[in-house]
């Protein structure tokens, strides 16, 4: 199994009033250690858009376990739980800069045609991600 690694220096901005990571930043540090994993499989997403194809999320969860604050450097790990050529799940643990767990989540994914946003066969259109997939997956 794969797990790409990402750190993010928070930002004052993604504080709320009482200090600590307003909860939806986790959902964009989310999404930065997706972009990071597919790269560490020498994938492009940006690339599989601009073939009209995009990876809506279909299903979230997190749980918050430790708060982080600005002046942190969160440590996000993201692994593909689950993957069946079709729906692609990703698995999160975002960590304190000394090692708690902080965050623990998944999300789920479909590709879609989009203009249409009708599923398409993700191991059909890109068999070299499908083959990194499977290879990575947990």
């Amino acid at each position: 199994m794969l797990v790409s690694k990402k750190e993010i220096e928070i930002r004052y901005a993604e504080t709320d009033q009482m200090g600590v990571v307003y909860h939806a930043n986790y959902l964009i540090w989310m999404e930065v250690g997706r972009t990071k994993l597919i790269q560490d499989l020498g994938f492009s997403y940006a690339g599989m858009e601009e073939e009209g194809i995009i990876s809506p999320v279909i299903d979230l969860e997190i749980s918050y376990k430790k708060p982080l604050r600005y002046g942190d450097t969160a440590i996000i790990h993201t692994w593909i739980e689950e993957y069946n050529g079709m729906r692609s799940v990703y698995g999160y643990e975002i960590f304190t800069p000394s090692g708690d767990l902080a965050v623990q989540a998944k999300s789920s994914h479909v590709c879609v045609q989009k203009d249409t946003f009708r599923p398409v066969k993700f191991r059909k259109l890109f068999p070299e991600w499908h083959e990194a997939y499977e290879k990575a997956k947990k």
